[in-house]
């Protein structure tokens, strides 16, 4: 099985003076030489080197502490998350699955060797407690996947101790600097030994400024794509809120694909977005769980220990690890399937030869704006009905159709919000809080739909009722709440909306 750990690090350029004297930094009170270190390493990619463009590395490396196979992704600069995976002839499954959303259907191959010479020191402070590591390392690499020479190079690492506080690497680059040593030009070995060791590398063409209203659109569009993509080792490796944010980024698209049709062709983007809804769909077994399992414990917790009768708490928690457990096989199961593959394939076709329809070419101001004003007519229509509705489960239904069509209206203002400024960002923040109040009414309706299945499964095994029974009624007092709440917000928040989706167009047309 494959391990993970944080690595947080900075890289500098160095020469011939090697590593400054850094005892005295902050809480080191000793700098102690570890000697020489024999690194070798092989870095895997695609053909067309899809890993690097996206700052991931893969490679086999032998010699260290850690040998084996190394998978890394960045989430900040100079912080790495590393999976580790042991040493084998071939690149593990586990770390294979890991990159699939940008590999598919292509093969790893080698691409680069780079071969350190490694001089250790270990920073330590009074009690002998390790604080960071530093190294001089002189690299070889060699280019192995396409026309190109060796470059030589040597640079210095310091890379934080387990669980130490990255503040002490801003003293340790302070006195750094102070000797005249300079941050690295190359975020990685890997990304200076592409640039050094010559043949031409695939070229990305530079992102312009976006500029038509087709331009804006497509600007968000490519950004729910690369979320997609970026998302995808978090569910997969059962981070906390990777399904719910992969989930999002797939409904932003869709609803982008749906308000904004007069820009790109719905006779190409529909069925797209039906496949995006199927995705969300699928990931949303997890994620609608974990979200009910959380509401529920939380309101049983805050319940008096002697209203409580039975085993509820246990059956909850075995409920939800249950249903977890299995919902995240067949999420990964869906993230392995080639129906999943191909609608990323299609994702990155549709961005690269975008279905634009004439008004795409327009400015963005009036194309723009009026697309939110009709989203945001049928918010008001959709919550004028439901406020008609008397209370049941019609105004439940009519309640969940209004929080969709808001939830589309702000994500339409959230991708306006570069064209239009400040008018769409006030205009998607209205709609995110008439969401925020109507999905509090959904996860009601959802607990209580929940709380009825184990209240009849506890009737059946012979325990007690009495303590869902409670919960459902606060359930019911929450959704009554809301369905209070609502007339007055909708006041104040639709007619806020609507001067901000007419105020885009008077400000930018």
């Amino acid at each position: 099985m494959a391990d993970a750990k944080r690595e947080i690090e900075r890289k500098y350029e160095s020469d011939e003076s090697g590593l400054p004297d850094l005892t005295g930094v902050g809480p080191v009170a000793d700098v102690l030489d570890r000697g020489l270190v024999e690194l070798d390493a092989t870095y895997y990619d695609t053909a067309d080197e899809r890993l690097a463009a996206a700052s991931l590395t893969l490679r086999r490396r032998t010699g260290g502490a850690d040998a084996g196979w190394h998978l890394k992704f960045p989430v900040a600069p100079g912080v790495r998350d590393e999976i580790q995976a042991p040493l084998s002839d071939t690149v593990p499954d586990e770390l294979a699955a890991l990159v699939r959303s940008r590999v598919r259907d292509a093969e790893l191959v080698p691409v680069v060797r780079l071969r350190s010479a490694r001089d250790v020191r270990h920073l330590v402070d009074a009690d002998g407690t390790l604080l960071a590591e530093a190294s001089v390392d002189a690299v070889t690499a060699d280019r192995l996947n396409r026309a190109g020479g060796t470059a030589q190079w040597t640079e210095i690492e310091v890379e934080l101790a387990d669980d130490g506080d990255p503040a002490f690497l801003d003293k340790v680059d302070k006195r750094l600097r102070k000797a005249g040593v300079r941050p690295s030009s190359s975020p990685s070995k890997l990304a200076r030994a592409l640039e050094r060791t010559g043949g031409p590398r695939p070229a990305s063409a530079p992102r312009a400024e976006p500029v038509t209203a087709g331009d804006h659109v497509l600007a968000y569009v490519r950004v729910q794509r690369d979320a997609i993509l970026a998302y995808d080792p978090g569910v997969r490796r059962d981070l906390p809120d990777a399904v719910h944010q992969m989930r999002v980024a797939t409904r932003r698209m869709r609803s982008t694909f749906r308000t904004f049709g007069t820009v790109l062709d719905p006779a190409v983007t529909t069925p797209v977005a039906a496949e995006l809804k199927w995705l969300a769909a699928e990931l949303g077994v997890g994620r609608d769980q974990e979200v009910l399992a959380e509401r529920l414990l939380a309101v049983l917790d805050d319940i008096p220990t002697a209203l409580v009768d039975g085993p509820v708490h246990r059956h909850l928690t075995t409920w939800a690890s249950t249903r977890h457990g299995s919902a995240r096989g067949h999420v990964v199961a869906i993230l392995d399937s080639a129906r999943y593959l191909a609608l990323l394939d299609t994702l990155d076709a549709l961005l690269a030869d975008p279905p634009l329809k004439p008004k795409a070419t327009r400015k963005p101001g009036k194309t723009i704006t009026k697309a939110l004003h009709k989203d945001l007519a049928k918010v008001s229509r959709l919550v004028a009905e439901a406020l008609h509705q008397p209370p049941g489960d019609e105004r439940d239904t009519a309640i969940h159709e209004a929080r969709k069509k808001a939830k589309r209206a702000r994500y339409a203002g959230e991708a306006a919000v570069p064209a239009l400024g400040a008018s769409a960002r006030a205009f998607a923040k209205s709609m995110k809080s008439l969401t925020s109040l109507l999905g509090e009414h959904q996860d009601s309706v959802m607990a209580r739909r929940t709380l009825r299945e184990l209240s009849a499964a506890a009737h059946a095994a012979g325990e007690s009722t009495f303590t869902y029974g409670l919960l459902y009624g606060r359930e019911e007092v929450a959704a009554a709440a809301v369905e209070g709440e609502l007339p007055g917000l909708w006041r104040k928040i639709g007619a806020t909306a609507a001067v901000r989706a007419y105020g885009g167009v008077v400000r930018s047309g």
